[in-house]
């Protein structure tokens, strides 16, 4: 790892992912987990604020960024539920298959290089009937931004820590073998429109 990713790169994802509208969605998605939760990639602990204490009983807090963890360290002594830190990227969860309720991903998803083997780990650890609650940015439906997202994203991965513009949040959950339950889509207000395009909801794994 260079020392821009581990050093440097920690404080421009917290500061771009911790921003008033970004922090709203979060307060929206995560309180709906329930049981017991892996996040994937939960960064210097943004959502830990949002987690219900009477309806999660413990949190698996997955980041395999050193200088994430170390962000980190005094949101995870001040969680409101019981936090244990996986050292471990989300292509290898080391969890149990049918073990988890609920898995959140929120704004994290883009960076993941294999995003598909890491939902394909999510779906594993996931109970039957367990839920996917998620907040991505992603491909904008807007022909004219898509094409600058396409034009962008090579640049823009290597400044924003392998960060894509173009996936599609839906289209990975439900090839993951997810059944989205509900959804909404829309610009984050105040948020360039290149990256601020957001898929956010619920999806189940089938029982």
């Amino acid at each position: 790892m260079s020392f821009y990713e581990d050093h440097i790169l920690p404080h421009v994802v917290t500061a771009a992912c911790g921003c008033g509208q970004i922090m709203k969605k979060r307060s929206e998605i995560v309180p709906d987990a329930t049981g017991a939760v892996l996040e994937i990639g939960s960064g210097a602990g943004p959502n830990l604020q949002f987690y219900d204490p009477e309806r999660v009983t413990k949190l698996y807090a997955l980041e395999p960024s050193a200088g994430m963890r170390r962000k980190a360290a005094s949101a995870v002594v001040s969680a409101p539920v019981p936090v244990e830190v996986l050292d471990a990227p989300g292509e290898a969860v080391p969890l149990d298959s049918a073990s988890i309720d609920t898995v959140v991903l929120t704004f994290t998803a883009c960076t993941i290089p294999d995003v598909r083997a890491a939902l394909s780990e999510a779906v594993r650890v996931l109970k039957p009937g367990g839920q996917v609650l998620f907040a991505e940015h992603g491909a904008s439906p807007d022909a004219g931004i898509a094409r600058w997202q396409g034009r962008i994203e090579p640049v823009w991965k290597v400044l924003a820590g392998g960060c894509h513009l173009t996936r599609r949040p839906d289209a990975l959950l439900q090839g993951a073998g997810l059944v989205i339950e509900q959804m909404e889509t829309g610009y984050i207000p105040r948020t360039p429109k290149i990256a601020g395009f957001v898929y956010a909801g619920r999806a189940l794994r089938p029982a």
